[in-house]
């Protein structure tokens, strides 16, 4: 490290730790959120907006923009402290949130155009300061509590995930529903609360942070790594656009191919640069660790197994089973049970015993028994028969929201935690971007050959434009009524990627094998030196290690 490392004192009292959660509690489900809560706000916006067919952008430059910034967001704290790098996010965070519900309501604006791409413009900005939030969230953690002691906070930011994931269209469904108002003489269309909801609660852990949180963890300071960071910015950010294009418009299709280049060439320049820069923005050497290389190839793949195929679910929930669609989220609540429970029992075990591999091995085996069970779903299956099945998929994901980056993080050295924090989120990310984007691959093919079997000179079918048009036909609070052989087509597809997730998930199973025992210490405050030596003996490569 070309710096002298700075820690702060380890001297949060009871007081200021327990605001600072709430606060970062508050910041990470509002960023969650973001993810999802616009799904069902999407038929009004693009009623108010236009721009159908560039719909998809709105929800798709939120996840581009937050998972690409994460790895240099993580280096920004390690370089500048957590603090710090808190309050730029949410301060971003705010202004992307206020800009987007003002989007449109001026008309075109110069540069920026219509409503529609203003919108997609300030979702990207959101999204820049909602990557800092997911970071640096689960970075302050490291900095506040010690391993053992860490598991069940962690536990709950995972609970809280999942809590974001299935509230995220329920909340953005009431607001378009019922948020329409009228304020000071402006009309206010419902849909805008969806980005407004967000100002006054992260004021508020703004205020918290800013006032209450101490101010902790390592100063590695050197130089930003510019080239680095522009690099995997390059690489990252053509990816995830080949793998948002591939599934409609054709794998084999010129931008797409483009796309796949570029990632792949600058994708190797970083790697090239990272070996060589005095400070680089990801430290290859983390992947000299075997617990912290183990555990990210496991949270990588169950995140791809998981997104991949629950995100699909409420398409089956709404075109096969007929819910309505600002219904369809309540009958996910069941996945974020389990998710909560399983989450908040295994914190509380790897608390008391120090042990987790066994929890990890447990949970995958059940995600792989509740996505094997949604194989056995018919075009006659009920709510009820998808609910339970979620519940156990839920039970199975808890452990795997927080046991990985307790490990990464335990295996880093403690000046790296906020690096390993953010390689952990961005790998979880990507996979369950490349999750979506191959099971989505999937379906369509499976999709188009159930419905060329009956109609032999069907053209292809396009998922992404099915979907838009049924977003923008759909009359408020009216369930679909597909034909019959539709509802099987769609049916027998989805429990094709259901299938496909069992083979990823044995391959996590076999991945979470590797990972190996680090013991997690149980300790009070420590002087500084004592707390970097401590974590440098947990994060060695050199040091024993075995079996759970």
């Amino acid at each position: 490290m070309s710096e002298s490392i700075s820690p702060a004192p380890f001297s949060a009292t009871p007081q200021q730790k327990r605001t600072t959660f709430i606060a970062l509690m508050i910041v990470f489900l509002l960023s969650a959120l973001d993810m999802t809560i616009v799904s069902t706000a999407m038929p009004r916006i693009v009623a108010d907006l236009q721009g159908l067919e560039i719909y998809a952008w709105v929800t798709t430059v939120y996840l581009l923009t937050s998972t690409v910034m994460v790895p240099i967001w993580g280096k920004l704290g390690d370089m500048y402290g957590r603090k710090l790098i808190l309050i730029i996010g949410i301060s971003i965070f705010v202004i992307g949130s206020w800009l987007c519900g003002i989007a449109g309501e001026f008309g075109d604006l110069p540069i920026l155009g219509s409503g529609m791409i203003q919108l997609i413009v300030f979702r990207g900005i959101q999204g820049i300061g909602g990557g800092a939030l997911f970071t640096s969230a689960f970075a302050t953690i490291a900095d506040l509590f010690p391993p053992r002691e860490r598991a069940k906070y962690a536990g709950l930011f995972g609970a809280v995930f999942g809590l974001a994931s299935v509230l995220g269209p329920i909340i953005g469904g009431f607001f378009t529903d019922h948020g329409t108002t009228e304020l000071f003489g402006l009309h206010i269309a419902g849909w805008r609360w969806v980005f407004y909801v967000n100002l006054p609660t992260s004021i508020i852990a703004l205020f918290m942070i800013t006032r209450r949180m101490p101010d902790i963890g390592t100063r590695t300071g050197g130089k930003i790594d510019a080239l680095g960071g522009g690099l995997i910015i390059v690489s990252l950010g053509s990816l995830l656009l080949a793998l948002t294009f591939g599934p409609t418009d054709g794998w084999a299709a010129p931008n797409v191919i483009v796309l796949i280049v570029l990632a792949l060439v600058t994708g190797i320049g970083f790697l090239l640069v990272e070996k060589t820069v005095r400070d680089p923005v990801l430290p290859l050497t983390l992947f000299g660790n075997k617990a912290f290389t183990t555990s990210m190839i496991s949270s990588f793949i169950i995140s791809m197994a998981f997104m991949g195929t629950i995100i699909y679910v409420p398409l089956y929930l709404q075109l096969v089973i007929g819910i309505k669609a600002t219904n369809s989220g309540f009958s996910m609540l069941p996945l974020m049970g389990g998710l909560i429970v399983s989450a908040f029992i295994v914190g509380r075990l790897v608390t008391k015993t120090g042990k987790y591999k066994g929890f990890m091995l447990g949970g995958a085996v059940l995600q792989m028994l509740g996505i094997w069970l949604m194989t056995f779903l018919t075009e006659d299956s009920s709510a009820w028969d998808v609910v339970w099945r979620l519940f156990v998929i839920g039970l199975g994901l808890g452990p795997s929201q927080s046991l990985f980056t307790l490990v990464s993080q335990s295996a880093a050295p403690i000046q790296q935690v906020g690096v390993a924090t953010s390689t952990g989120m961005f790998l979880r990310q990507t996979g369950s971007l490349i999750g979506v984007a191959i099971f989505g691959a999937l379906m369509t093919s499976k999709l188009t050959e159930k419905l060329s079997a009956t109609f032999p000179n069907m053209p292809d079918i396009n998922l992404g434009k099915l979907q838009a048009q049924y977003l923008a036909t759909e009359t408020p609070g009216a369930a679909p009524d597909l034909p019959p052989f539709l509802k099987v087509a769609l049916t027998d597809s989805m429990t094709f990627i259901f299938s496909g997730a069992i083979v990823i998930v044995v391959l996590a199973l076999i991945s979470i094998l590797f990972i190996p025992r680090i013991k997690l210490r149980d300790r009070g405050p420590e002087k500084p030196e004592e707390e970097m030596k401590h974590a440098l003996e947990d994060a060695s490569p050199a040091s024993p290690v075995t079996p759970d």
